[in-house]
């Protein structure tokens, strides 16, 4: 139902743009001799220009200026900066994928309002337990200004829309995956409650709850699609070059953000912390038994070679019992609560919830249907609505979402179901009432409330549980593949990587 059910991602208080480098090259036909390097960098930037991205320019100074932006906060982070060179070469890769998603913003009509930005800007202070001035001093003291972190929050609400658009839609979670990975999950060990200590010793360390969760950081080594041979043995040679010297030392996070081309380059390659289960399985099998600060060997995937490091992994504790005189310490092995809060514990026994039942229409927005012309075309049905036509025949005529031919009905919603705009409109409409025209991420909405139920809803939330954790496994390689299909339809015009390969 175009993505409707997928909550809108929590945004960050430091904002930085976390995109991928293209190993895709326009072919130029019969190539011409290679200048020496000094040669190539004066007759590439004479003009002052880094990249030419479709008819958009990026000059040298904008890429300077974001380099410095960057540099400084991974300083703040205590990730070891690259050589100048390399970090400006990662910096314009971001930057040519910002270009990108921007240039598939417009083509889809998405536009981020001030308003949106002053509602996320909100958000985040009130998630920091601090004030909108208060946030505003520690950007200040971060070195970012005001108006550029607000820039970066508006590229990061429409980079989230367009993933939910056009990545999250379009994974499929049926319920069969859902049942094997219940499943699949049902016998998972859990440690047994220790025995009772005589009152002489210690209290016993809390028993695990739930899953093993593991924080990974990767360095990934991009192979082009079809590839020849010996350009995949030679990434290969080079992902081997590169796990000898971390086995001699080297810094991850350092080699990182100077060789990988992951997304996560300039963020020490860090990829978050997930249950184990939920890394893909070739990761999960690569570190199955690699120890926190431990590194795996070189792990081919589709996309090229990885080189994962086990930041940090352990189990989230059960609470101490009440008796106990006094807590014990965490295993120096697990994660923060913080991120161990990342995955809630299953329920014990019933939850009743209260369901909606609702239908709705949706209108797209797009490069020739804007935010006016929806809203409009919404309230043209609204008023035929009222004026007694059928909801359910009107969705079925002008609703552009997959829902449509059953009428725009979305069956029983559960809370949480739906992202926050359209909740909170569906949950203010009494039963049979029709909302005003509502926007969310999707587009713009109508919607109308069959009625409401109280339902136990254990089973359910077990798969809506399910269904998560599955959509976050296949989010990421799915959005990299996405960011991938921009890149190969787009017209890029590299400079900066034509020189190193110059230097090469």
């Amino acid at each position: 139902m175009s993505g409707l059910r997928h909550p809108v991602r929590a945004l960050s208080l430091a904002v930085v743009l976390s995109v991928g480098v293209s190993a895709s090259a326009l072919a130029t036909g019969k190539p011409a001799p290679r200048p020496a390097p000094a040669q190539a960098a004066s007759e590439q930037f004479v003009d002052g220009i880094a990249a030419i991205v479709d008819k958009e320019v990026i000059t040298l100074a904008q890429v300077d200026a974001k380099a410095v932006q960057v540099r400084r906060q991974m300083e703040q982070q205590r990730i070891p900066v690259p050589e100048a060179s390399v970090l400006r070469r990662q910096v314009l890769q971001q930057m040519i994928n910002a270009i990108l998603q921007d240039h598939e913003a417009k083509r889809v009509g998405i536009r981020v309002s001030d308003a949106q930005v002053d509602r996320a800007v909100q958000t985040i202070a009130q998630r920091n337990r601090i004030t909108v001035e208060q946030l505003q001093r520690e950007i200040a003291n971060s070195g970012l200004s005001w108006n550029d972190y607000r820039a970066d929050l508006r590229s990061q609400i429409q980079d989230d829309i367009l993933r939910q658009r056009f990545v999250e839609d379009r994974i499929t979670i049926s319920d069969s995956d859902v049942d094997a990975f219940l499943a699949m999950n049902a016998g998972q060990p859990m440690a047994a409650p220790p025995a009772a200590a005589p009152a002489s010793e210690p209290a016993p360390a809390p028993a695990p709850a739930g899953p093993e969760l593991v924080e990974l950081a990767q360095i990934l080594i991009e192979v082009p699609d079809y590839a020849a041979e010996s350009v995949v043995q030679e990434k290969r040679k080079q992902a081997e070059a590169i796990l000898r010297k971390l086995k001699s030392g080297a810094d991850f996070a350092g080699v990182a953000a100077a060789s990988s081309n992951g997304p996560q380059a300039l963020e020490g390659g860090n990829m978050g912390i997930r249950p184990l289960h939920d890394w893909p399985d070739l990761f999960s099998q690569a570190i199955a038994n690699t120890p926190a600060g431990g590194i795996s060997g070189v792990v081919q995937s589709g996309r090229g070679f990885h080189i994962l490091k086990v930041l940090r992994r352990g189990y989230a504790q059960r609470p101490a019992p009440k008796s106990a005189q006094a807590a014990p310490a965490r295993s120096a092995q697990a994660p923060a609560p913080e991120a161990a809060a990342t995955r809630a514990p299953a329920p014990s026994g019933p939850m009743m919830v209260t369901q909606t039942h609702a239908r709705h229409i949706l209108i797209k927005t797009s490069k020739v249907v804007d935010d006016a012309k929806a809203r409009a075309i919404l309230e043209g049905l609204r008023t035929r609505i009222e004026n007694g036509e059928s909801f359910a025949e009107l969705a079925k005529r002008y609703s552009e979402d997959a829902s449509a031919p059953q009428g725009g009905d979305l069956g029983w919603l559960n809370p949480g179901e739906t992202v926050p705009a359209f909740e909170q409109a569906m949950n203010a409409l009494q039963d049979g009432q029709v909302s005003e025209p509502v926007k969310s991420p999707f587009g713009w909405h109508l919607i109308q409330v069959e009625g409401r139920q109280t339902k136990n809803m254990e089973q359910e939330f077990r798969r809506m549980q399910a269904r998560r954790e599955l959509m976050q496994r296949r989010i990421g390689p799915a959005y990299e593949d996405w960011l991938d299909q921009l890149r190969a339809q787009a017209y890029i015009d590299n400079r900066l990587e034509k020189v190193a390969g110059g230097d090469r």
